[in-house]
């Protein structure tokens, strides 16, 4: 691990990325730990792949509010990424962005048949002018996406259907990716990076690789007002309430008697499994 000081700030190369940690001239930035990107922030926006982001402050259409913790946050604009890529397409990648809407990094491609764009979840260790291939002719590169079927056992893959002909869902956030346990005829067998293990059916669509930005996990905010650029209001612990808001609520001091964390409306909400077992997909819980 190589390390240099620049200004104020004080820069660690791990595996070729570096980790911004900020000198401590305020109390704020004591604590930040940030990653120094090397993006092409100056790079135009798609305008046909992007729409306006509205904010609903976690209310619905009567005012109440339904998702906690939420509202605020700096103006974005929603990419639209295509989680589809299962017709015959080749493309060159034109840049590497960033997206505000998640942790990873996306990728603008150029579609060298259609000439049109699209953005991507762009994986590790892809660059521009890089070739993409999707459909029965990808092969297993990083960035192709092809079907299950087409793919060598133990590989490592992101930006997973379950279903067929249903969008990618799994393996999705930054540094995330699946291996591929087993196939047959009909099914592959997966490992998340959850531990679970699932079946998927082998013709849907995987992509070859890992997602970018795997040490986002290392970064921390360092101060309050981050969380409230990012669109997210503090969170207040149930012990703190009175008993008519929360069920840990009131009582004269601290509570000696342990009881179970419960929900705001009393539902059990550590240590429960949230996965159901009616599932037969799934072969192994975590």
């Amino acid at each position: 691990m190589n390390s240099f000081i620049l200004g104020y700030t004080h820069i660690f190369k791990i595996n070729k990325m570096p980790i911004k940690i900020l000198k401590p001239v305020t109390p704020s930035l004591r604590n930040t730990i940030r990653i120094q990107n090397k993006l092409d922030f100056n790079q135009p926006l798609l305008k046909s792949h992007s729409k306006g982001f509205k904010k609903t402050g976690g209310r619905n259409n009567t005012g109440r509010i339904t998702s906690a913790h939420i509202g605020g946050g700096h103006k974005r604009k929603y990419r639209k990424i295509n989680f589809y890529r299962k017709n015959n397409s080749v493309g060159v990648i034109s840049s590497i962005e960033y997206d505000p809407n998640r942790n990873c990094y996306i990728a603008a491609v150029f579609d060298i048949h259609k000439y049109n764009y699209f953005y991507i979840i762009a994986p590790r260790n892809l660059k521009i002018g890089d070739i993409v291939k999707s459909g029965p002719q990808a092969q297993p590169k990083i960035g192709h996406a092809l079907s299950i079927s087409q793919v060598p056992t133990g590989s490592l893959i992101h930006n997973i259907s379950a279903k067929s002909l249903e969008k990618s869902t799994i393996s999705r956030a930054a540094g995330t990716y699946s291996v591929l346990i087993e196939k047959t005829l009909k099914n592959g067998r997966i490992k998340i990076s959850s531990g679970e293990q699932r079946l998927i059916s082998s013709n849907c669509t995987v992509t070859i690789g890992v997602v970018s930005n795997e040490l986002f996990f290392l970064t921390t905010k360092g101060k309050a007002g981050r969380s409230r650029w990012l669109n997210k209001r503090p969170k207040v612990r149930g012990v703190a309430m009175n008993p008519i808001d929360h069920p840990h609520g009131g009582g004269e001091g601290k509570k000696s008697k342990k009881c179970l964390p419960v929900t705001p409306w009393g539902k059990p909400t550590v240590g429960k499994k949230t996965s159901s077992s009616k599932n037969r997909l799934i072969i192994k819980y975590e």
